[in-house]
């Protein structure tokens, strides 16, 4: 929980207490239904809470978005996003709907009313458009591209402060982590890369990126 509030001081005391019973939740859970690899789960607020909440520290998502992600497995980066931005909608999918049942109780259990799950694979979703899709290392870019674009509206919003507000094209936004060339020239297109380490400063995130696509 410490290294959170090492990047991040403007959390109101229900983040707090939602975020601090994440803990205990994933743990009970993840002894019952394995989504967070044994290893990790001892690491959950730095390799999947604060991975996810890198997302938050780029892109601050104004009221009112609706966010899709992608193969939401145990509930990242949606469930940390959805904590972060109260007043932004999160759909949250997945085509093992296990992983559904731990969100929706952990959504019960902390009061978390701005996620919905359903579940489904992305490119079998009908009738939903959103303004953004997040996802965490799921599948190839020139995948993820080909899910997310149907989903996507076509719009452009303001972020930020007056002071230093800035204009974003809907799109995808993903996790990912390694040697992205091969996967970047394979997928035809020319997202944004943002290195994750010039963010946070722990030895796990040298190599990890967010990748920005924005609808042309």
């Amino acid at each position: 929980m410490d290294i959170l509030l090492k990047y991040f001081s403007d959390f109101t005391e229900k983040q707090l207490a939602q975020f601090k019973a994440l803990d205990e939740l994933y743990k009970d859970w993840n002894a019952k239904i394995n989504v967070i690899s044994r290893k990790d789960i001892d690491s959950l607020y730095e390799k999947h809470i604060l991975h996810s909440l890198s997302i938050a520290a780029v892109f601050d998502f104004p009221a009112g978005l609706e966010i899709v992600d992608i193969g939401t497995g145990g509930g990242f980066p949606g469930v940390p996003l959805a904590i972060f931005f109260p007043e932004v909608k999160f759909h949250l999918v997945d085509s093992i709907g296990k992983k559904l049942k731990i969100i929706d109780a952990i959504k019960e259990a902390i009061d978390l009313p701005n996620i919905t799950t359903q579940h489904v694979r992305a490119e079998e979703i009908k009738g939903r458009k959103f303004d953004f899709a997040v996802s965490r290392a799921v599948a190839p870019l020139k995948d993820l591209w080909q899910w997310s674009k149907p989903l996507i509206k076509n719009g452009t919003y303001k972020m930020g402060s007056e002071e230093n507000a800035m204009q974003l094209r809907s799109g995808l936004i993903c996790l990912k982590g390694g040697d992205l060339a091969q996967e970047i020239s394979e997928s035809g297109l020319r997202p944004k890369m943002t290195e994750i380490s010039n963010i946070f400063d722990e030895a796990y995130f040298k190599e990890k990126y967010i990748l920005y696509t924005p609808l042309s």
